[in-house]
């Protein structure tokens, strides 16, 4: 008796669209894990620092620009600062206010002596008393003028030293403030820069990832394909058979299958001794 295997196949073209697929897959693995994955990854796709960050960052030192006015503004509280403001010309305008007012007071004692001759008093004690008391008025006179320069000038001073104390406060509290907003400019528009320079970079490294990973893409999704074409091309059904008895072993079959039907018919004889 011939004894049969059935067996299902895919189409031929199918078949070997797999085969395809199996050796381009195992290509593209081994040369995945052989790759160099440092062309795809690391900190050349980081962006460095931009120049206007580091501008930035040097100027932060600027902070502290206020130092040199805050110091300047404390040296102005002395009782001595003043000095530094008085005019240059102050002593000379006093000797010539006072100069003039000596002169002015000359005239004065010499009108007395013409009144005291006028009178025919001239050299008596009467002219003595009026020019010790216009001297002593005079001098009094003379000691306010100068006090009086003296304060002007000083007050002048004061002013300018306060307003020049005033100006060094605002100047030590503007500082930091003007520092600050050109720093924070420099690391806005340094920021910017660095984006836009890290875009460039990222685009960089998914092209190289992109070209690492695509023989590998490329064989998945031609996996895929032929997983779709399996599933829409029913296998072909194939049977075999193995080979059937030979004549000799049929005639043999043949004869013991007759020599049983005769016994089985045929009377046996029995020997009689």
């Amino acid at each position: 008796m011939a004894i049969s295997e059935t067996r299902v196949l895919p189409p031929e073209f199918i078949e070997a669209a797999g085969k395809t697929y199996l050796e381009d897959l195992s290509t593209a693995v081994g040369g995945y894990k052989g790759a160099d994955l440092s062309k795809a990854f690391g900190t050349q796709y980081v962006a460095p620092e931009s120049a206007l960050q580091t501008q930035a960052i040097q100027q932060v030192g600027g902070l502290g620009s206020y130092q040199p006015y805050l110091k300047t503004a404390s040296a102005l509280t002395g009782p001595s600062a003043y000095q530094a403001y008085m005019s240059p010309y102050q002593q000379d305008v006093i000797d010539t206010t006072l100069q003039e007012y000596d002169i002015q007071a000359q005239k004065g004692l010499q009108g007395i002596a013409q009144q005291a001759l006028q009178a025919g008093a001239f050299g008596g004690g009467r002219e003595g008393v009026q020019r010790a008391e216009y001297m002593s008025a005079s001098d009094r006179n003379r000691a306010a003028l100068q006090a009086q320069l003296l304060q002007q000038g000083f007050g002048q001073a004061q002013q300018l030293a306060g307003a020049d104390y005033t100006r060094n406060l605002q100047l030590a509290q503007a500082a930091p403030t003007l520092a600050g907003q050109q720093i924070a400019g420099l690391s806005t528009l340094g920021a910017q820069q660095q984006a836009q320079t890290q875009a460039g970079l990222t685009a960089q490294q998914q092209l190289a990832q992109q070209q690492l990973m695509q023989p590998l893409t490329a064989a998945q999704a031609y996996g895929q394909g032929v997983t779709s074409l399996i599933a829409g091309y029913p296998g072909t059904t194939q049977q075999t058979s193995q080979p059937g008895p030979s004549p000799i072993n049929t005639a043999l079959g043949i004869g013991s299958t007759l020599a049983g039907i005769y016994r089985a018919v045929t009377p046996q004889q029995i020997k009689v001794l």
